[in-house]
This record gives structure tokens, sequence and C-alpha cells, in this order.
């Protein structure tokens, strides 16, 4: 496909620094077929590493912005945008066959100018396979009995080219989710399809349920939002990125702890049964 060709859909990948994850995200959207065609966006985010030559070699067209933080980056794929609905989605992410398709669909509602769906983690620890479903059961019933999306991933979210309200660029995390959402509603009807969901990296919970809660939604998602949105000007700025190598030593200290506090449990079962039965003789 040449830059001249028509195109209904516009893919936009934001990416800092994710040549790991990139080449099997661009090969699952190679995959998909949609009438009308459709192009994918790679906006490079300023990356250090191999990612602009990683989306070149896989056929995706390159932008960068050197603006930090993903709301800018989402904006940027958005202005180069040449499709009339826009799919915003990451780096990190596997798509199903047939999801931008199934996407593509919910489009022929003129009525529509957005439409959503769930995202799953790839290989997760225990709670965060079951949070997602619990929490994108919820949306969706909410959204069956009330017509209202409570929540859009920003790695499986469309919306139309024409009228979009674009991103809030001093918002980092949750900008293109919770703020994204908000705008979109003052548009028209955000419609939710939990039948298509994607499966997204779980890099970002591999320090742990506590840390996952507290640091990662808590602080750089809830407070960054609500602190950015309040502020005339960005007052907390982007969250460490976490990549291959990080997650990989996150796991690995959360295999050393898991070792230290078995050890420490063990021994401490052996000295109570110790004093009990020191007890038991006198």
């Amino acid at each position: 496909m040449t830059p001249a060709d028509p195109v209904r859909l516009t893919v936009v990948v934001p990416a800092f620094d994710e040549e790991a994850y990139l080449p099997a995200t661009l090969a699952s959207l190679a995959r998909q077929q949609v009438p009308g065609g459709f192009e994918v966006v790679v906006v490079d985010n300023a990356s250090t590493d191999g990612t602009a030559e990683v989306a070149t070699r896989h056929g995706a067209r390159v932008v960068r912005e050197e603006a930090p933080g993903v709301c800018a980056a989402r904006q940027r794929g958005t202005e180069e945008a040449r499709g009339a609905i826009v799919v915003s989605t990451d780096a990190d992410t596997v798509h199903p066959d047939g999801w931008l398709a199934r996407l593509a669909a919910r489009f022929d509602d003129e009525d529509v100018v957005a439409v959503a769906g769930p995202c799953r983690y790839l290989d997760p620890p225990w709670w965060a396979r079951v949070f997602p479903v619990g929490w994108f059961t919820l949306i969706g019933a909410v959204h069956a009995l009330t017509g209202r999306v409570l929540y859009v991933t920003a790695t499986n979210v469309a919306f139309r080219r024409d009228g979009f309200p674009g991103y809030d660029t001093r918002l980092t995390q949750g900008g293109d989710e919770v703020d994204l959402l908000r705008r979109l509603r003052r548009v028209g009807r955000v419609v939710w399809d939990g039948g298509n969901p994607v499966l997204t990296s779980s890099r970002r919970m591999d320090q742990g349920l506590l840390h996952t809660l507290v640091v990662s939604y808590g602080y750089h998602y809830a407070l960054n939002l609500a602190l950015n949105r309040l502020a005339p000007d960005r007052v907390m700025h982007v969250a460490p990125a976490v990549r291959a190598q990080q997650a990989a030593g996150s796991r690995r200290l959360r295999r050393r702890w898991r070792v230290v506090a078995a050890v420490l449990v063990t021994a401490g079962l052996l000295l109570s049964r110790r004093r009990r039965g020191a007890g038991r003789r006198r």
C-alpha cells in the first residue's frame, strides 16, 4: 500500500523503545483484513533503540514525536492519519484475526462516534488474570443496561476522525483513556463490544499487586490524571517506562523475595514447633 492509496482505517501505535514487543504487534496487524483497507502508523516517541527500524521493516508508516507522553504521541498519530476511522492500540499488544474488521463494522451505524473493547493480559500473575474479566464484565453489564460506557482502554478503541476533539497533551497516563472517553461522549455515541478483546503485555504488573495498585494505578494513573487536569500546566510527568529488561528484572526480584519469604515462614514454623516441644517437656 502506497501513501497515495485511500484507506478506511488508520491504526495508531505509539512506541517508546519498543523494539522487543513491536514485531509481534505489527505481525498481528498485518494479518487483519478490512474492507476499504487500512494503514498502520507507528509514532516513534523519541525512542533510543531500533523501534523506528523495526516498524519500517514491518511495513508501517513511521512518524516521530519528540514531546514525551502517550497523549502527545497519539495526537500526532491522529493528525497524520489518512483513514476516516482512527484505531488506538499499543506496541505491546497482539490482535486476534478479525479484530479490526469487527471494529470497522460497528461504524456502519452513522450515530456511532467511537467503539471500545476489552483487553486480556499475556502471561499475567493470577490476580491480573482475574481482574480484567470482572472489570470488563461490569463495563459490559452497565453498557447493556444504560447504554453508557464507563471506561475505555487505549489499546482497544476506535473513533471517527471527523469531529474528533483531540487528546489533552498536558496529560500522560489516563489522558488517552478516561479523558478521551469524556471528550468523545460530548461528540456522540460511544459503544462497547465486549466480544472483541486484544491481548496485551502484563509487564507493568511484574512488580506485584501492591505496587500495581498503589504506585502504578494510584500514583502514576489516578493522581497524575487528576492533578494534570486541574493545573494549567503539567504538574506530574510521564511514568517510568517498563520495557523487556526492566520486566525481567522485576520477575527475578519477585522470585527472590518468594524464596526469602518461604525460608522465613519455614524457619518460623520450625521455631514455633521447637518451643511447643520444649514446653511439653517441662
